[in-house]
């Protein structure tokens, strides 16, 4: 790999079956359950909800499985980096087995579910590991693992990893899984439609109305009539618990190249040092190849420079894994919650028949599959003894963990207020290639400069709050530093919570 990075699209989504777009919906329609959303969640919810009987309608903005779910790193694991320990600490003993046992469920389903439908989706058992380099945080990862292990995870702690370079220590979670996502949602998706479920793709939700039954409006007027509807967006379009505050967007980079099979990895490994840094591979070709994928450099959207901090990975992977020919360059996003856990359940404490999904720190893959299991029990009015834990109505944790929260909020406010004060380059400084937020005429414009010279200006208000978006060099995209909307350069919704494109401006 080298520098001078050029972003060039997700391996996923460049390899995924080809297949014509679904239509949208176009007139209106009655289901039993309307899911908003089609990355992992939206559609492992809906498969769920089809193999009970109920008729599903699935209602996704873009392509299904092209959002964030096409971006991820396609690991599979029980094994998120440090969270048993603090699951133990703040949810308790039980809190981190209700933890381990759902993700470790969701996965176990996963794999019967490759296996009953006979996908092909490179699907690969891999040891999961966190290390640390520094002998200093040790401690940290004997503990982790100590947890993990209490939690009923086959965890240890070891000094010998397949990794290129010594670490001083990490939790090994043995049995855990990687494949190619996309190859598996689309089977999943089609299964879904061979069983009664229908899939609209560019359909923009704008509007829910919650009723006996709930009513669903579309950009385009068309409207669905569910008793049951389940919000999967990623971030939600929806804001009626609060959840807008109790959320943080983290945006994350990822480097793909060739690689010899001789100098795999043999596992999937993740750091909380350096700014995280992830690594695994995949299968490639029938020559043997793999495929290094190195992930790292979070950060929010809409923040400093990304070409830089693509060119810090792109270093490290030169140090690490010197020689490997790079073919692809991504960045995915991932939601935080600000008390560890994500959020599966009732959208609100006055919600009867209306359900949200998000919140998953970057590991929505078992998370999403989880929440299809929970929210289908919960609209079939089964227990499930994790509803508890995911509950998006839970306010002690949040209150425990209220300094995570009430840095978030300041994160907000600080961008929502200071970015209006920064100084405004000229219009004339714009190379070709580059967008800002500049003044015009007294007024500010998000303004982008294409590589012919031409000027395209927007609205730098963001359509969801009205914080102030900047642009990200890198991918080329009006991002919104407040809750992670995201913009093309002529405004239209790259992805939400905002449903409705920057205003268009004369300059």
């Amino acid at each position: 790999m080298t520098q001078n990075v050029q972003v060039n699209g997700s391996y996923w989504l460049q390899t995924a079956p080809g297949g014509a777009p679904r239509p949208a919906l176009a007139e209106d329609l009655d289901v039993d359950v309307a899911v908003i959303g089609a990355g992992v969640a939206g559609l492992s919810t809906a498969w769920e909800l089809t193999r009970t009987g109920r008729s599903v309608a699935v209602l996704e903005a873009g392509r299904i499985a092209a959002g964030v779910t096409g971006y991820t790193s396609a690991k599979l694991t029980v094994q998120h980096t440090l969270v048993y320990d603090r699951l133990r600490r703040t949810r308790g003993p039980e809190g981190a087995r209700l933890y381990a046992r759902s993700q470790s469920e969701a996965i176990e389903r996963a794999a019967g579910i490759v296996a009953e439908l006979g996908i092909d989706c490179d699907w690969e058992t891999r040891d999961a590991y966190t290390y640390v380099r520094d002998p200093g945080r040790v401690g940290e990862v004997r503990a982790e693992a100590a947890a993990a292990k209490e939690a009923g995870l086959p965890a240890s702690f070891v000094t010998e990893t397949g990794l290129p370079f010594p670490v001083a220590g990490a939790v090994k979670v043995t049995g855990q899984a990687q494949f190619h996502p996309l190859k598996y949602l689309l089977a999943l998706a089609a299964d879904l439609e061979a069983h009664g479920g229908r899939i609209f793709e560019g359909t923009t939700v704008q509007g829910l109305d919650e009723g006996e039954p709930c009513r669903v409006r579309t950009e385009a007027g068309a409207t669905v009539t569910a008793r049951d509807v389940v919000v999967a967006t990623h971030y939600p379009i929806f804001d009626r618990a609060l959840l807008f505050a109790r959320l943080s967007p983290r945006r994350e980079l990822v480097l793909a190249g060739t690689i010899e099979a001789d100098r795999d990895v043999d596992g999937m490994y993740i750091t909380p040092e350096e700014n995280t840094r992830s690594v695994r591979t995949a299968p490639l070709d029938d020559a043997g190849r793999r495929l290094l994928l190195v992930t790292g450099e979070h950060f929010t959207p809409g923040t400093g420079d990304t070409r830089e901090r693509f060119e810090r990975l792109a270093a490290w992977a030169d140090e690490h894994f010197p020689g490997v020919e790079r073919t692809h360059a991504w960045a995915t996003q991932d939601i935080d919650p600000t008390d560890t856990v994500p959020m599966a359940g009732p959208l609100h404490p006055g919600a009867h028949h209306t359900y949200v999904a998000t919140g998953f720190g970057g590991w929505g893959l078992s998370g999403g599959m989880m929440a299809g299991r929970l929210l289908t029990a919960q609209i079939a009015g089964e227990e499930c003894a994790w509803s508890g834990l995911y509950d998006p109505r839970r306010l002690r944790t949040a209150v425990r963990e209220a300094p995570a929260l009430l840095k978030t909020q300041a994160e907000v406010a600080r961008h929502f207020v200071g970015d209006r004060l920064r100084s405004a380059p000229p219009v004339d400084a714009l190379p070709p290639g580059e967008g800002a937020v500049v003044r015009a005429g007294g007024d500010r414009l998000a303004v982008y400069r294409d590589e012919e010279g031409a000027l395209h200006a927007v609205s730098p208000r963001c359509t969801h709050l009205g914080c102030l978006v900047d642009f990200n060099a890198a991918e080329r995209a009006w991002e919104c530093p407040c809750h992670g909307s995201r913009f093309a350069t002529d405004g239209t919704v790259l992805e939400g919570p905002a449903t409705k494109p920057l205003e268009q401006r004369d300059i």
